[in-house]
């Protein structure tokens, strides 16, 4: 577990106000798509369009984890 939280504080040292927006979008989506109160003839649009903004933010952010887990973020 510390080794979690120590990565998490390596993260957030290591990121700019654009990687925690891009955090936030991230969450929101995610949310969105889980907690999704529209009727049935829009839900599948909100849905994808959720899905869509949870992939476009997941897949940078996870990128940026895994180059800091294992030691490639370049220095700023």
């Amino acid at each position: 577990m510390r080794k979690l939280l120590d990565l998490g504080n390596r993260y957030a040292k290591d990121s700019s106000w654009k990687d925690f927006a891009l955090v936030k979008f991230c969450v929101f989506a995610m949310g969105l798509a889980a907690g999704t109160q529209v009727p049935d003839k829009y839900k599948k649009a909100a849905v994808g369009a959720a899905a869509g903004v949870f992939a476009a933010t997941y897949i940078p952010l996870m990128a940026k984890m895994f180059r800091i887990a294992f030691g490639r973020e370049q220095v700023k």
